[in-house]
């Protein structure tokens, strides 16, 4: 036997036993076995369930009253009343209705803002305009802007569904009456002055007319 041979003997045998050492360590494969998916995967995010509580409080009541306060209860009933209504989009509508009439005041202009005004308010504010008139006087004025704004208390009748909501006020404006030779007799027109008011407005919850009226004003 030649050279040749005895190594091709000796290298088949070699390979019988590393094959069969291969099959002890990975062992063997019998009958359908799926494929080994290879694609990459992503990771799994953990998603959070969180418990809808119902009945809870109504922010929208919460933000402005204390839980279980009268105010607060009266505002719930508004708001059974009158399901759209919010009360944050009134408070909304007073800012705009402040600025509106405090400068109408001043400027002695009420009849733009009689709409707006309860009869005693409307009477209130005229015998002051008038007032001024009477007295030679000329007021100029200009609205500043807010620092307050606060929902103070809440009342409803239920009986009439008549619903009263009182607000405070914490205004800035530039305000000065002058005589009739021109002299500053009240104010200043370089200085601002701070403005406080608490202000009561009304309104028939579920009526057609959406507006609310003054109905008594405070400081």
């Amino acid at each position: 036997m030649n050279n040749a041979v005895i190594q091709l003997i000796v290298l088949a045998g070699v390979a019988i036993f590393l094959i069969l050492k291969l099959k002890n360590v990975l062992g063997t494969r019998e009958g359908y076995e799926k494929p080994i998916d290879q694609t990459p995967r992503t990771p799994k995010l953990e998603r959070k369930s969180f418990e809808v509580i119902e009945g809870g409080p109504d922010p929208d009541i919460a933000d402005h009253f204390a839980e279980g306060s009268t105010a607060a209860l009266a505002l719930a009933q508004m708001k059974r009343a009158e399901p759209d209504f919010v009360a944050s989009e009134f408070l909304k509508g007073a800012r705009q209705a402040y600025e509106m009439i405090l400068m109408a005041f001043e400027r002695g202009e009420l009849e733009q803002v009689r709409p707006f005004l309860a009869p005693p308010v409307y009477e209130a504010f005229e015998t002051a305009v008038e007032d001024r008139k009477a007295r030679g006087l000329e007021v100029t004025a200009q609205f500043l802007g807010l620092r307050e704004l606060t929902l103070q208390d809440a009342q409803f009748n239920a009986q009439t569904s008549e619903a009263e909501l009182t607000v405070r006020f914490g205004g800035e404006l530039i305000s000065a009456a002058r005589d009739a030779n021109g002299t500053i007799v009240e104010g200043d027109p370089k200085v601002p002055r701070k403005q406080r008011d608490i202000w009561t407005f009304s309104r028939m919850m579920a009526a057609e007319d959406p507006n609310w009226q003054l109905v008594a004003t405070g400081g």
